[in-house]
């Protein structure tokens, strides 16, 4: 399947931006010459430079020619991507190391986010990602019953487990749900991602859904302080980002 030509313009622009051709603070051509350059209409330009500001390549704000922003690893969620497929988009190289896989009854949280039995079957994901060479994520990752013989048998250097599943058996990630707080690095954490012990580690957690609802996996994911934004673009109008009491996060 070919990429809309809008993709194919904001991954061209996206190339030229981490290539220095526009260094931080430098302003993009006007709609008008990119379309001209690019042979195409304004509003598809407007698409592909909305895709970057969406990103946090490029400033958001409207009606004039865009900046560009720090070389900072923003992560959006507009769209429900793998890390894998976020770190491809901003010019990164990924990898992935499988630490552990562990069957395992599931704990009450377990249970009820993955709409299974109290003590049901689980497999239980250790995993560290690194960016440029970096380590900078840990992954710890519990896996629905349905799911885990696919992952079971996945390699341990497996670069992105969601994408493989989809290819090997379908399992197709729709729409989920992320809760996002800071905590202190515990030794686990502290050795993998080579940072002292209580070191501040920006959590992310989140519960993917099948299109049909069905709960495919419970993900805390731990990344290293400095090693990602994440980026909410939001409105008066429609917000995907509710702010929430941090006892109501606990768990």
């Amino acid at each position: 399947m070919g990429h809309a030509r809008y993709e194919e313009i904001a991954e061209s622009l996206r190339q030229a931006i981490h290539g220095g051709d526009f260094p931080p603070g430098a302003r993009l051509p006007s709609e008008s010459a990119l379309a001209e350059r690019w042979k195409a209409s304004r509003g598809t330009v407007r698409q592909a430079v909305a895709l970057l500001a969406q990103e946090g390549l490029i400033g958001s704000r409207q009606g004039a020619r865009r900046v560009v922003l720090r070389g900072e690893r923003r992560q959006s969620f507009e769209q429900l991507n793998s890390f894998a497929q976020w770190a491809h988009a901003m010019g990164c190289e990924v990898s992935s190391r499988i630490l552990d896989r562990t069957t395992r009854p599931a704990t009450d949280e377990e249970a009820a986010r993955l709409d299974t039995g109290p003590g049901g079957e689980v497999l239980s994901v250790l995993r560290l990602r690194h960016l440029d060479g970096e380590p900078v994520m840990v992954e710890r990752t519990v896996y629905a019953h349905w799911v885990a013989p696919t992952v079971r048998a996945l390699p341990e250097d497996c670069v992105s487990i969601m994408d493989s599943i989809a290819e090997r058996a379908d399992i197709v990630a729709h729409h989920g749900e992320h809760l996002i707080d800071a905590i202190a690095a515990g030794a686990q954490d502290a050795r993998l991602l080579l940072v002292r012990r209580a070191s501040p580690l920006l959590r992310q957690r989140h519960v993917t859904h099948t299109a049909a609802g069905r709960a495919i996996e419970w993900t805390d994911d731990r990344y290293r302080a400095g090693s990602v934004v994440f980026n909410v673009m939001n409105s008066a109008a429609a917000s995907p980002l509710e702010r929430r009491a941090g006892r109501d996060l606990a768990g």
